[in-house]
């Protein structure tokens, strides 16, 4: 069977992503089948593009990958619904092989994105097994029942299968299969990823991970990872910086500090990036992560209010933010803490508390998002609820936006947009770029900034400067 995976993610902000969800599953898929990657992100008009693909291959089963629901440069204006319709209505006109529809977007709410958009088939979850075993049932070779989160219409009714009985078991995974991947990720921006994971026991209220690959963690085998990143330049790709896609690198501590001790055994020199939690932070860990070529941490800090991490289920404090800072600072390991405001049961005046521990806490740099719930895709009238309090969020944001001269504010453009992106690539920073915003601001202004916040405006108003409730 010829297999046409599908890359419809086009987001490019702040930098394209390399669909590794789909690479990794077409490693698993067996050699008989001749398989391409067709990969929309750097096409002006992708419509043609696919379909032209797909007849010039001729394929007999089209993979359909759906990475977000909302727009990945954290705004949330895209209409992701109707551009899959898009694609899924025009594989319809050119072939009449079967469309499986995929991918963390899609596992977020299958039924509800099946019902929407109509594909032949879903697969929500991981699909290493799963989408080769649903090849081998369209061959014949089987039966459709015993695969796992598998979706389908019986009539106009979505039905599915049960969930998985276990996970895959990374100790044997097979890598990405790489060689699939468009050139163009590595001739522009030289970012790959790499997972030494799955599975987070965590419980943030809004999180996707535990959808996508469940709440048991599996580990890799640390000299694997290290391996795996050796050979990200085979064949001549350049790769100038990887990003750790686990959900949170540095828990379980054991594993993390393995990998790190595998990475520096191997003498890896690629720079890293990852997403870390407070959670069992220590001096310790970092120095490790430092020495393992570690160029930065993301932490989804998500609020500056102990009330407001309560009701998002973090399970750490404020203090705990703070200290893990704190450790980042003595260490040198850069720190970005993303924000999330105008979350569930929060108000102006919460945001506003955000603020201004963020300027207390003087992180290496800042990510603050206005809040989008993924249902508002398919629920206008929530869209237009949780749009009143973001209008707010934001005009607030905009309203101080100079006075924070290296935080990214993604919805309003601040340290946000193509034209700054492009000239610092132009002048050779690599990885997120978040670990280069300080470089554009001058020593004495920011230091001019943060007086008149902390000295003048604070001792006037009691507060870091944002404008009070009354």
């Amino acid at each position: 069977m010829r297999v046409a995976f599908v890359s419809g993610n086009r987001e490019q902000l702040p930098d394209p992503v390399i669909p590794l969800g789909i690479v990794t599953v077409a490693a698993n898929l067996p050699a008989r089948h001749p398989r391409i990657l067709i990969d929309l992100c750097f096409e002006e008009d992708p419509v043609p593009v696919l379909c032209s693909r797909i007849q010039e291959f001729g394929a007999d089963l089209i993979a359909l990958g759906m990475r977000n629901i909302q727009s990945a440069d954290y705004s949330g204006k895209s209409d992701a619904i109707e551009y899959y319709r898009e694609l899924i209505q025009s594989i319809r006109q050119v072939t009449n092989a079967p469309v499986v529809l995929g991918g963390s977007g899609f596992s977020v709410m299958p039924s509800e994105l099946m019902a929407a958009l109509r594909p032949d088939y879903g697969l929500s979850g991981e699909a290493d097994r799963s989408f080769p075993a649903l090849v081998e049932a369209l061959e014949g070779a089987s039966g459709s029942e015993k695969i796992a989160n598998l979706y389908f219409f019986e009539g106009d009714e979505v039905v599915s299968t049960v969930a998985p009985i276990e996970y895959c078991d990374l100790r044997n995974a097979r890598p990405a299969q790489r060689s699939l991947v468009d050139p163009r990720h590595y001739a522009v921006h030289g970012i790959e990823g790499i997972q030494t994971k799955r599975g987070c026991p965590l419980s943030c209220m809004y999180c996707t991970y535990p959808l996508i690959e469940g709440r048991v963690g599996r580990a890799r085998e640390p000299r694997a990872v290290a391996e795996e990143f050796l050979s990200l330049t085979d064949d001549g790709r350049r790769v100038e910086h990887v990003f750790i896609v686990d959900s949170v690198f540095n828990l379980p501590r054991r594993h993390a500090k393995e990998v790190c001790q595998a990475l520096i055994e191997h003498s890896v020199s690629i720079p890293w990036t990852c997403y870390a939690n407070p959670l069992g932070f220590d001096v310790d860990a970092a120095q490790l992560m430092k020495e393992a070529g570690c160029a930065g941490m993301e932490i989804g800090s998500d609020s500056g209010t102990d009330k407001q991490l309560l009701v998002l289920k973090k399970g750490f404090t404020t203090d705990d933010i703070r200290s893990m800072s704190r450790i980042a600072k003595e260490v040198a390991l850069p720190d970005c803490h993303t924000f999330l405001l105008g979350t569930p049961g929060e108000t102006l005046d919460d945001v506003r508390r955000t603020l201004d521990f963020i300027v207390d806490l003087d992180p290496f740099g800042a990510i603050l998002m206005a809040w989008v719930d993924d249902y508002e895709a398919l629920d206008v009238g929530l869209a237009i609820e949780r749009q009143r309090l973001r209008d707010s969020v934001l005009e607030l944001l905009d309203s101080h936006k100079s006075e924070f001269p290296w935080w990214s504010i993604p919805s309003i453009g601040a340290n946000y947009d193509p034209a700054l992106f492009k000239m610092l690539r132009r002048r050779g920073y690599h990885g997120p770029l978040w670990q280069h915003m300080r470089k554009l601001v001058s020593p004495r202004t920011a230091a001019l900034k943060r007086k008149r916040r902390t000295s003048g405006e604070r001792a006037d108003n009691g507060s870091s400067g944002m404008p009070s409730a009354g």
